[in-house]
């Protein structure tokens, strides 16, 4: 299946670009946790649902325990795990209080560049096949009709 995309119209009226019309990416669903391992066993596996679900389990706590430490963690080839902080300025650096300066700490991502397996944008907007979710009806439409024969 196609990544699906919906457009919108910009409706800020303040904004340089109102009335201009723009793509959103539009999820069907998320995959839980559980399903994403019972896909990843189905993949000609030797191993079972559960065994990929206690690998999958270990893996996130260890991602988890090694950017607590201050590390950045790489994904395989498909992207690296960071932390990144959200603070506000101070004076000077005797000023500065975790407390009231630091606003939040977030959890990112990026993507890998490397040739083998480039997630930059616009590599997959290349790779990607897009279908507007206004078509998508059709497309259910006619495959309902190919299957009643």
């Amino acid at each position: 299946m196609p990544v699906l995309y919906k457009t919108y119209v910009n409706q800020m009226r303040n904004s340089k670009m109102f009335g201009k019309v723009y793509a959103r990416i539009v999820s069907l669903k998320t995959m839980t946790y559980p399903e994403l391992c019972k896909h990843m066993a189905e993949h000609n596996s030797v191993y079972g649902t559960d065994v990929c679900l206690g690998v999958a389990n270990k893996l996130q706590s260890c991602i988890l325990e090694q950017l607590m430490e201050g590390k950045k963690v790489q994904f395989g080839d498909l992207g690296t795990f960071y932390l990144s902080t959200h603070t506000t300025g101070a004076d000077s650096e005797e000023e500065f209080n975790l407390a009231s300066n630091m606003r939040g700490i977030y959890l990112r991502f990026q993507p890998s560049r490397m040739d083998l397996n480039d997630l930059t944008s616009k590599s997959l907007k290349k790779r990607a096949s897009l279908l507007n979710v206004k078509e998508l009806a059709g497309i259910e439409t006619a495959s309902q009709g190919e299957n009643e024969d």
